[in-house]
């Protein structure tokens, strides 16, 4: 069993930064993927980024030269820096995880935090 918790979500204007954090406990594997999702109101969950237990990492292309994933605190915190925001990324963000290689697809995930808001204003 895993146990996922979000931090650092809030409010900022557009070209801002925030950095949000996930605290990962209880079960650990020697193969795993962390990733981070969102959901805006009327959309679907999609994919931002993720992580694999070997500190390889995929992005959404719409996310590629703003945001960076990456792993803390000998892998037990999952960190997404998010910069030059943009009103469009407002939304839910979720931290996930899965045992196995990594995935865009959220369904497959197990594991997943409560969700941290964040909101972009222009």
């Amino acid at each position: 069993q895993v146990q996922l918790v979000e931090s650092g979500g809030g409010s900022v204007q557009a070209g801002g930064s925030l950095r949000l954090s996930c605290a990962a406990s209880g079960s650990t594997y020697s193969s795993y993927c962390m990733g981070w999702f969102r959901q805006a109101p009327g959309k679907e969950r999609e994919g931002v980024a993720t992580i694999d237990s070997d500190y390889s990492t995929l992005y959404a292309d719409s996310m590629k030269g703003r945001f960076t994933i990456s792993q803390e605190d000998a892998k037990n915190t999952l960190i997404l820096q998010m910069n030059s925001l943009k009103p469009d990324d407002t939304a839910m963000y979720y931290c996930a995880a899965r045992r196995g290689p990594c995935t865009w697809r959220w369904r497959l995930y197990n594991y997943w935090g409560q969700g941290t808001q964040v909101t972009v204003s222009s």
